[in-house]
């Protein structure tokens, strides 16, 4: 006669399936990395027509200038505004170090893209929103237009 014996998994099984498991997550965590890239993409981009909104708003209410600046925590000008402020404080937020330019009569605002390497997203005082290409690596260059 034969004993029914209660047999469990062999350390093989149980380290196939953790090796299974380990797989699974490694995939998982890749996909999430690029996903949270890409929502920073989409903050960065929102925070950019938030500036470019307000800047028209600075505009109009103080005498047609946008102020002279090349930084973008410059006093007396549009990047002085709270709003704008904020919108900054929200990039920078977001892993991402914009460039500021204005001249009184015209501005650029730019930030590099996190999900695409090389790439800057740019917004100026003509109404263009753009994504543009540059060196991997390096800031854009403060500019009163997009390029």
């Amino acid at each position: 006669m034969h004993k029914n014996r209660f047999r469990g998994f062999t350390l093989i099984e149980l380290l196939v399936v953790i090796a299974i498991i380990g797989i699974l997550s490694a995939v998982v965590l890749a996909s999430l990395t690029t996903a949270r890239s890409k929502g920073n993409d989409a903050a960065i981009q929102s925070d950019l027509n938030t500036i470019q909104t307000q800047a028209e708003i600075y505009y109009d209410s103080n005498g047609s200038s946008y102020g002279t600046a090349s930084a973008c925590n410059t006093t007396a000008t549009m990047f002085a505004d709270p709003t704008i402020t904020n919108a900054i404080a929200g990039i920078q937020g977001n892993g991402s170090t914009p460039v500021c330019d204005s001249n009184g009569s015209a501005y650029a605002v730019m930030a590099p893209s996190q999900a695409q390497s090389g790439k800057y997203f740019c917004v100026d005082s003509t109404g263009v929103s753009k994504i543009e290409t540059g060196t991997a690596g390096t800031a854009p260059t403060a500019a009163t237009a997009c390029p």
